[in-house]
């Protein structure tokens, strides 16, 4: 555990009053102390609870020993709460809550608390018969589980970390993505819209045509020696080659870490060195708004570093993205490269299934580490299909009918969970765009939503944020008109920016799933459910049915009520990742020794007196004030209310691998002039302290 300094010091009296007034918003009811720091600069890292001991707690969503009885009726408990309805105004800062419009969750799949109540209720006392109910129903299975559906240990003092789901289950993800949803009746149906970088080119493919282009490549692979179990490294952008390639690996039983296309050749190789692929897939360029970047060129110095550390790759399948490079330009290596166009298509358009164990790994993903090696979490097949498939279904409220868009790329969870598996095992259409979202100007997101008729539309704060600073006008120039549910996805949503998206984006009719999750989880575990539950901007609201959230001190004891702590997961969920590749003992250390029992999220968590769950980021990415945790959340908060600069964008935190320290960076709007001791107060650097 880290705890960390602050600097430069001119940051705490300028967001001070900020953050005073957004604790109050959050409804701590807590009035921060001075702020201060030990002589070294250091904070000591210790949890103390907001007030939290003189709560009653009839009146809060408990967790610790009572979680089968979770909020009973929410409209009673915030009836002390200004309200504005779906549709009818929009929300302004006066207004606590959203309510759900009776249109809206008339035909939702869970069109109330109520409903809502049960479901999660079943889904915690019985965990085995709620998840094997959706296992046996919705998906299929060449061979049942056993008797026991899941198995778990998260106490190391109990002796090694494991979680098992569906164990003796026999299936495959992409014929659950394809065939199975073929066969219901959906071969002509559009699984794949692509929009190019470029105005005026596109793409679709129905899921009959996405299966024959899965299976030539799957053949392919093959061919060259690919089986089940081996590692398949893709280096892709948002072609639609890059979920072919990923729905090939799973038919074949190959394990496939996708790498975003923007990471350096050091960290790709890095990402080889580890996993050892059997083959790497990359393309010779992509255009990323009017900027050309040369993935070929970044995958060949990757593969020479890889070489030199003793990893060789025999195979670099590449294909040719010609809107971006022609390939008489791309650099080129006889022997180890070759065209995929001159290759694949060759290939017969139907192969067959490897049939693999639930418990069989299906995917790597790396994350970065605070220690500069990568973590490699790997997901296995049964419990992360039914769990992604069902947190799409229920979070996004999906309807047969919608265009869903996620703007997230497949190079990390998000494009997992949510472009390809969970929309697909559901049957959804899926737009994939492959370029800038400001590209050629900000309008771009609402110019495809309305060519497409998108539906559901998925994105992270940081674009919004974005976005929001380029002005109505680019949003409200276009119809948008299709939009019936928006979400969020990545660092907590602030409630202006929360608010900003509702009203414009989607028109002050649309309901936000803020979804929080992690890497490790596979999906949603704290979202809200469109038509169920009242929302609180900026709050993620419930849990996810068979998921147990716990807020616990600096001494692991569960906190009750209202409170602020750190946030744990009870229990174990069909769609947990079940090690680090190669290291279980840093999987157990990192995310089971710190507070045995339970699954340790690494962030901050506060709970108001509602129930209401509201992420606070990384608790190493603190300022610890008298003992009270202020993560980037907050500091968000304070610095975009701050009357000198409201238009202000904190565009992200980035952990530094090799570097000293983690930064938070805020964009100055054009057009703004700033003093040296504004600027400097506006940017928060924020070193770790071992």
């Amino acid at each position: 555990m880290k705890s960390i300094g602050i600097s430069p010091r001119p940051i705490i009296p300028l967001i001070l009053p900020q953050l005073e007034h957004r604790y109050k918003i959050s409804r701590l009811n807590h009035r921060l102390p001075l702020l201060h720091l030990d002589g070294a600069g250091r904070s000591l890292l210790l949890m103390a609870s907001l007030n939290n001991h003189n709560h009653n707690h009839n009146h809060h969503f408990r967790h610790a020993d009572s979680t089968a009885s979770p909020p009973s009726s929410a409209v009673a408990k915030i009836s002390h709460l200004k309200a504005v309805v779906l549709g009818d105004a929009p929300a302004s800062e006066e207004d606590d809550v959203v309510l759900p419009s009776h249109d809206f969750s008339r035909q939702a799949l869970v069109p109330s608390q109520q409903k809502y109540l049960e479901m999660y209720k079943a889904s915690i006392e019985n965990p085995a018969g709620f998840w094997s109910g959706i296992a046996s129903s919705e998906f299929y299975w060449k061979q049942r589980w056993g008797d026991q559906v899941y198995s778990e240990n998260l106490d190391v003092r109990r002796g090694n970390i494991k979680i098992e789901w569906f164990k003796g289950g026999i299936t495959n993800v992409c014929y659950n993505c394809l065939d199975r949803n073929i066969d219901a009746g959906l071969a002509d149906k559009i699984a794949l819209y692509w929009e190019s970088n470029e105005p005026g080119f596109d793409a679709t493919l129905t899921y009959s045509q996405l299966l024959q282009r899965v299976c030539q490549l799957a053949n392919y692979l093959k061919s060259v020696g690919v089986r089940k179990g081996d590692a398949v490294v893709v280096y892709l952008p948002m072609l639609m080659e890059l979920p072919i390639t990923m729905l090939a690996c799973s038919r074949i039983g190959a394990v496939h870490s996708v790498v975003f296309a923007g990471f350096s050749s050091e960290s790709l190789a890095q990402r080889i060195v580890d996993c050892k692929p059997k083959v790497v897939i990359t393309c010779n360029a992509v255009k990323r708004g009017p900027k050309t970047v040369f993935l070929k060129d970044i995958v060949d110095a990757a593969l020479i570093d890889s070489a030199n550390k003793g990893i060789s790759v025999d195979v670099c399948l590449t294909y040719e993205n010609q809107l971006a490079l022609k390939r008489e330009k791309t650099k080129w290596k006889e022997g180890r490269d070759i065209w995929w166009e001159d290759v694949v298509p060759k290939y017969p358009t139907s192969s067959d299934v490897e049939w693999v164990d639930a418990e069989d790994p299906l995917f790597l993903l790396y994350t970065s580490g605070s220690t500069g090696k990568p973590k490699g979490v790997l997901h296995t097949t049964g419990g992360y299909m039914v769990y992604t498939a069902t947190t799409f279904k229920y979070a996004f409220d999906y309807k047969d009918s919608d265009v869903y868009w996620c703007t997230a790329d497949c190079g990390w969870i998000t494009g997992h969970s949510y472009v390809t598996y969970g929309p697909m095992l559901n049957g959804a259409t899926v737009l994939l765009y492959e370029g800038a979202p400001s590209y050629p100007d900000p309008g771009r997101c609402w110019d495809i939503v309305d060519k497409y008729k998108v539906t559901i539309f998925y994105t992270a704060p940081t674009l919004v944020r974005s976005l929001m600073r380029d002005g109505d006008e680019y949003v409200t120039r276009y119809s948008r008109k299709s939009l019936r549910v928006l979400g969020s996805v990545g660092e907590p949503i602030n409630p202006s920016a929360w608010r900003w998206f509702f009203n414009v984006v989607g028109g002050s009719r649309c309901p936000i799933s803020d979804t929080w999750w992690q890497t490790e989880t596979g999906g949603f575990m704290i979202t809200p459910l469109p038509g169920a539950w009242p929302q609180k901007p900026g709050s993620a609201t419930f849990p996810f049915f068979g998921i147990q959230p716990v807020i616990v001190d600096e001494k692991g004891v569960e906190l009750g009520g209202e409170c602020s702590g750190y946030l744990c997961v009870k229990s174990s969920w069909p769609g947990a990742f079940r090690t680090l590749y190669g290291d279980h003992e840093r999987y157990e250390t990192t995310y089971f020794k710190p507070f045995p029992g339970y699954y340790f999220t690494g962030d901050g968590c506060s709970r108001d007196k509602d129930g209401y769950h509201w992420l606070t980021g990384r608790v190493d990415d603190v300022i610890n004030v008298s003992g009270h945790r202020i993560g980037t959340a907050e500091v968000e908060s304070a610095l975009v209310s701050h009357p000198q600069c409201a238009e202000a964008a904190v565009v992200g935190v980035e952990h530094q691998v090799k570097g000293q320290g983690i930064y938070a960076f805020v964009t100055p709007v054009e057009g703004i002039s700033y003093s040296d001791e504004l600027r400097k107060s506006l940017i928060l650097t924020v070193r770790t302290q071992v």
